[in-house]
Parts: structure tokens; sequence; C-alpha cells
């Protein structure tokens, strides 16, 4: 055994002296391979207690440090121990400890020694680092460690250089995206939906023909009208391949016709949008193909926009469209766009107006008359002046006394007095009248217009009488026959008086609607009907706002405010003090007006909205007749007085009966047209409880609509959204 240490020992001095070394070693201690290989590398090595039993080595050729380093890693591996570096020195334990013990961080072992221990973290971008763990355990050993972190995708392997290497090849060409891709295929001439449903009946019908045959997999995008087409290559290319051969452009006196049924949109009004914006797109592509020639084509009886035909069928509503596929495409996206069911704006014009009258009128009127001396008078009043010929006809005339003192009475307090001497021919003669008035006049008028109309859709509403206006006369001075007969006439013209209401709605992004107003109330102030002094009173505005839905807005008013003060007297006579007011009349008027204008726009989106706004107009009115019909039979002719059933009872009786569930069909029933989806139902503005509890709870609060036929309508007791309120105590 000295012989043999002596020997290893000879040749390490040589192998220090030549810088190769040769190794022959045999059932030597494992500590003394360490200690010699830690001369001749010069690396540090810290050796677990655990490190224990005897090796041999047999080298037949001279080997440099690093060879002998690399011998010794081995020989580690073959005793089952690992070198693990740490820091300046490095650890011999036991394999099985080597994975939780420091290591070389995230190298693949490339240019390291194959025995070597580190830790490498590979990132995955085609496959599931999950599922490359059950695949690749079997290849680690146990000791060491394999896991996935599905988080960022990655896989963690700790173990000797060289597996982790030949593991890094096996990763790369496991995590190649293959052949299987996603191609889009634009289509020009064919539709989209057409040509994937031909493709998905014949990989249908491949597919039973052999299951395990591989099938791309299909699908359209209308919008674009392009193909999606995925799987393997092979797959790929021939299903493109059909792609292109049915996307071939028909002949150019091949088209198409097809009938269109609109649901919401006007076929009269849209046919003519289609058919422009056919001529339109035809000649865009055509001047972008053929450059300068486009137009004169286009313009010839062969142009290509010429094809296409858009007819509309007003009875059925429906378009008959004739057009080539690719321009058949277009028009039916944008009928798709175009046929939507538009919402409803509900217009609500408050209109109130307060006007107030003061008025005082106080003056005195006399006259004196004495035919030696002549006559004096103070006539303040025009009324009294038109009455003294018949005071002064009292004697000379068959007027009655009575007849010629009323006509000097006016309104308010007459006092009056005097004395006629000698029927007025002798004597002086004189007469008084004290006249004082005073009136007050108040005036509240509110109207309250309401209106539903459709989107961009101009209402009106009109509330009032056709009254006659006198527009001419004529009238003979002589006679134009032998009997002196005339013909005198009068025309007449009928003009509206009363409230006029229009509006065209536009719903804006939101909730903000734009509003044309023109509003025009009218009324009848003065005169008679078809005289020629008839005065009406007119107040009009011509408005466009934009208003929130559900906000109240002033679109327009008018505050009038006049005085009148007028005062009549004698000169000089009516300026001395307090008797000066007997010579005098003072007339005052005040009048003050308040006229203001507010609009209130709701949307209604939906079934629900239009049903709770329908039902509490439906209960006002209503309740006006219950509280009517309270006071008993109709007066004098008898009789209950008229009042409106409920809602939605009458909803109910007069709904077209539903056949019972259980009846067996007579044909096969149509399929239902698809719905369209409604936004989320805006709940509308709180309203006064008084304007908006009903007389009576109404029973559709708790109806369920599952359980009634489909044409019965119920409305709904309460705002859309808002919870259910408590039942009140009868």
């Amino acid at each position: 055994m000295r012989l043999i240490l002596l020997a290893l020992a000879a040749a390490l001095f040589a192998g220090s002296a030549h810088a190769d070394v040769t190794l022959n070693l045999k059932d030597a201690e494992i500590n003394t391979l360490i200690s010699t290989v830690s001369e001749v590398t010069g690396k540090n090595f810290i050796v677990d207690p655990r490190v224990k039993g005897k090796v041999t080595v047999i080298s037949a050729a001279p080997m440099d440090k690093k060879a002998v380093y690399d011998t010794f890693l081995a020989v580690l591996q073959v005793q089952g121990f690992a070198a693990v570096p740490a820091g300046s020195a490095i650890k011999i334990i036991p394999e099985t400890n080597a994975r939780s013990d420091a290591g070389v961080v995230n190298r693949s072992g490339s240019g390291m020694p194959l025995d070597d221990i580190v830790t490498h973290v590979f990132t995955m971008q085609n496959i599931s680092a999950a599922q490359l763990v059950p695949i690749l355990r079997p290849l680690v050993p146990q000791w060491g460690h394999l896991a996935a972190y599905p988080g960022n995708n990655m896989l963690i392997i700790s173990d000797r250089a060289g597996n982790v290497a030949r593991l890094a090849e096996l990763i790369t060409k496991l995590d190649n995206g293959g052949d299987r891709d996603i191609e889009s295929v634009q289509l020009e001439n064919a539709a989209a939906a057409e040509v994937v449903r031909i493709l998905t009946t014949m990989i249908q019908q491949n597919k039973q023909a052999d299951p395990t045959a591989s099938s791309a997999t299909v699908i359209a995008d209308e919008r674009s009208n392009a193909v999606l087409v995925g799987g393997d290559k092979a797959e790929r290319a021939r299903v493109i391949s059909i792609i292109q051969r049915l996307d071939t452009p028909l002949k150019d006196n091949d088209g198409a016709t097809q009938v269109v049924y609109l649901r919401y949109a006007s076929a009269e009004n849209l046919a003519p949008i289609l058919e422009g914006y056919a001529q339109q797109s035809t000649s865009s592509a055509g001047g972008a193909a053929g450059g300068a020639a486009a137009p004169s084509a286009a313009g010839s009886s062969g142009g290509g926009f010429e094809k296409t035909r858009v007819l509309a069928d007003k009875d059925n509503n429906a378009l008959v469209i004739t057009a080539p596929p690719k321009t058949m495409r277009q028009i039916r996206n944008v009928i798709s766009q175009l046929d939507i069911q538009r919402k409803q704006v509900l217009v609500q014009a408050i209109i109130a107006e307060v006007s107030t009258s003061r008025m005082s009128e106080l003056g005195l009127d006399f006259a004196v008359f004495d035919p030696k001396y002549g006559g004096t008078a103070s006539i303040l009043n025009d009324s009294t002046i038109g009455a003294l010929s018949s005071a002064a006809s009292l004697g000379s005339s068959s007027v009655s006394p009575l007849t010629a003192a009323s006509a000097l009475l006016s309104q308010g307090l007459n006092l009056g007095g005097g004395v006629i001497s000698n029927d007025g021919k002798s004597g002086t003669s004189f007469g008084i009248l004290l006249k004082a008035l005073r009136s007050d006049g108040d005036t509240n008028v509110l109207s309250t217009p309401t209106l539903t109309s459709l989107d961009n859709e101009e209402s009106e509403v009109s509330v009032g009488q056709e009254v006659p206006f006198l527009s001419g006369s004529f009238s003979n001075t002589g006679s134009s026959s032998s009997n002196g007969s005339v013909n005198p006439f009068q025309t007449i013209e009928r003009k509206d008086v009363g409230l006029k209401l229009g509006v065209t709605p536009q719903i804006n992004e939101g909730d903000t609607v734009k509003l044309k107003i023109k509003l025009e109330s009218s009324s009848v102030a003065s005169g008679g009907a078809g005289s020629a002094n008839l005065v009406t009173n007119k107040r009009t505005i011509t408005n466009t706002v934009n208003v929130e839905s559900g906000q109240v807005l002033v679109i327009g008013g008018l505050t009038d405010d006049k005085l009148n003060d007028g005062v009549s007297g004698v000169p000089l006579l009516s300026s001395i003090p307090v008797v000066g007011n007997l010579f005098k009349s003072r007339s005052v008027r005040k009048e003050k007006s308040n006229l203001m204008v507010f609009i209130h726009p709701t949307i209604l989106r939906n079934q629900d909205d239009g049903d709770f706004y329908t039902q509490r107009k439906y209960d006002s009115v209503r309740d006006v007749q219950v509280k009517a019909a309270e006071k008993g039979k109709v007066p004098l002719v008898g009789g209950p007085r008229p009042v409106m059933p409920e809602l939605d009872a009458y909803v109910r009786d007069n709904s077209q009966p539903q056949p019972p569930p259980s009846a067996a069909p007579q044909a096969s029933p149509m399929p239902p047209p698809a719905t369209t989806p409604q936004p989320t139902p805006i709940p509308p503005p709180a309203e006064s409880p008084k304007a908006a509890a009903p007389t009576q709870a109404a029973p559709a609060q708790t109806t369920d609509r599952s359980k009634l036929p489909s044409n019965v309508i119920v409305i709904p007791a309460q705002r859309p959204g808002e919870p259910a309120r408590p039942a009140s105590s009868p």
C-alpha cells in the first residue's frame, strides 16, 4: 500500500513539473483522491462527513488539470456524490442533498463539466410548461429537481450539466410551434358565410370517412368577408386551394336577386339610399381599377353600377335587390346597420301664464245751462258726451226719463242729480254725475301638452278651434233692379286658434336629446266671432336646444309690467287744493303678466319605459273620472258617469286569445324573429308623489310575464329599475 502511495506521490511530483498527471488507484480511500485532486487543480474542497468509500482509477495516459477534474467528478458520480460550488470552495456532498443545495443558476450545462450540478430555467414559447413535466420526469434522476411555473410558463431543472444540456435540446424541439397556424383568406366575390357552410359540410364528410384524419377548422368573418383557416400546413393549403376556386368571379351578365324583409326601417325611404350607395361604391371601384377610362365606362349603358337595382315593396315593407354577389354583400351589410329599432322621446311642455290687472277710475261731470246767460260744462268722461243728447231731448221726444237717465250710467258707482227748469227753455238747469270704478283681475293659465315622437321624426300636436275672421264685405247703396233690392255679403276666413306643439328629437351620445321645437299658443282676447274687431293673443317659440333625458329646461318666457296713470281736469280749477278734485277725473291701470315655457324630454328605450309613462297618464285621466263618478248619477237624465277601465284589464280583455298549451299544433310554426338586444333602461326622472301615485295599486307589480300569452302587454306599476313600493293601507 505504501508503494502505491509513493508511486502516486512520484507521479504527482512529475505531474507538477510537466503539468500532466497519470492516475492509477486501486481500492484507495476517496478522501485520498480528493486530496490529490486538490493539489493538482488547486481547488479547495469541503468534504461532507458522509463521503466515505474506496475508489479505483486506472489511467493509461497522462492528463492535464481539466481532465483530472473531469475524471474526479465522474468518480464522485459513480460513488453517489456530487461536487457543488460554494463560493471559492467546492462542497463534496451526497447526491440526495445536491437538489436542495446551491448550484450554478440559469446555466444550460453548455461548456461546463458534464458532472457539475447546475440549475436552469427554461421559458416556453409555444407549449405549456406543465405539459412537459410528465414527459421529462423519467429523464431526470430521483435526486434531481423538475418543476413548472404556470404563471410565466417556465420550467425549472436542477441536475448535472450533461443531463441539463441533453434536456435543453429536447425542450427546444418540443417547444416548436409546429406547422399548425391560422391564416386569413380574403374573399373578393363569394360570401364568407356561404363558403364556410360548403367547407364545413365537406370536412364533416371527410371526418366520417376517416375519423383519424386531421382536419382543418374554418370560421367566417362576415365583417371583413374573410375565412379563417386553422390546422396543419398541408391541410390549410388544401382548404385554401378550395376557397380560391370557390371565390371565382361570375360572368358579367350573371347576378342574384334577393328579397329582404325589413323589420323597422321603411322600404320606400331605404331603397333610394341603398341604390345610391351601390352606384357610388361601384363607380369608385371602377375608377380605382380603370383610371381615367372608368367614368366613361360607368356612364355607358353597360356600366357596372347599372346592374344593381333596389326596388321597394310598400305593402310588405320589403326590398327587392338585384346585384352581383359582392355588391349584394355590401348592401346587406348596410341594411343590417340601418334596419334597427329606433328609440322614442316623450316630450312634455309646460306653458305657465300668470297675469294680474288692477284699475281705478274716479271723476265728476257737471253741466249748467241758462238761456239768458249761456252755459258751462265739465265733461271728463267720454261716455257722458254720448248720453247728453238723450238727456236734452227728454221733454221734446218720446224718450222716457228712465231711458235718458240710464244712458248716462256706466260701470262702477254712479251718483247723479240735477234740475231742468221749464223744459230747458227758461230758468237755470244743471246736472251732476259722479263716477267711481275699481276692478281687479287675475289670470292663471297652465297648459301641459305631451307628444311622443320617434328619433329624428317630426311630430306635431294641435288642440284648439277654427275661429272665423272677417276678411271683407260688400254692400250696394243703389238699386240694381226694378224692385230696388240689394245683395250685401261678407267674406270670412277661418284660422286655427289654440295650442300647437311640433318637435323633432335627435338622440345623441348618452342621454342628451337635441330638440327642434316649434310652439304656438294663441287665444281670442276680445271681439265676437266673425266681427272685424276680433283680437287674438299669440305666443310663438321656435328654438333648438340640447337637454338631458329627464331634465326640465326653460326655453323661453316673458315678464311684462305695465302702469298707465291718466288725469283729465279743467285748467286752473283742477289745480286748486281739495276743491280742484271736483274738476278732474283720474284713471289708473296696472297690469303684470308672467309667461314661462318649459320642456321636459324623456327617452323611451324599451317597452317598460313606455308602459310606465302610459299608465301614469292613463291613471291621471281615470282618477278625474272616478272622482266625478263618486258624485252620483248624471242629473236629470240619470245613468252612470263614464269611467275608463283599468289599463291592464283593458289590455287583457282586448288581446287576441291564445290556444291552450295542450292543443296540438295544426301546422309547423314559423321560427320567431331574432330579438334585437335592448340597451339597459335608464330610470325616468323622479316625479312628485301626488302626480305619480295611482289611485289604486296596479296588479302588474306581481305579474309574471312568462305565464302570460305573448301578445298580452303588462303595464308596470313603478318606474323601471325602481324598488317595489310597499302596499298602502286601505
